[in-house]
């Protein structure tokens, strides 16, 4: 059994390293990954993940504009 298994088992709380936090390589591949042949394809699949990725710009815009006023405000 992985120490990640065990340690969600127990109900403990694991600590993330920076690298680990912040780490958006997901994020990026969710926007840049090649088209998939074998996925079905409809409107409702494309219009979701186009919804989907419209939020995720504005989470970030958002973020980047919190964090300039707060380091502004110092």
């Amino acid at each position: 059994m992985s120490e990640e298994k065990r340690t969600e088992q127990k109900g403990e709380r694991v600590k993330l390293s920076a690298k680990e936090a912040f780490d958006f390589g997901p994020v990026l591949g969710y926007f840049f990954r090649k088209k998939d042949p074998n996925r079905p394809s409809n409107f409702n699949l494309k219009v979701m993940h186009g919804i989907n990725k419209i939020s995720i710009i504005m989470f970030l815009i958002a973020l980047t504009v919190m964090i300039v006023r707060f380091i502004s405000r110092m």
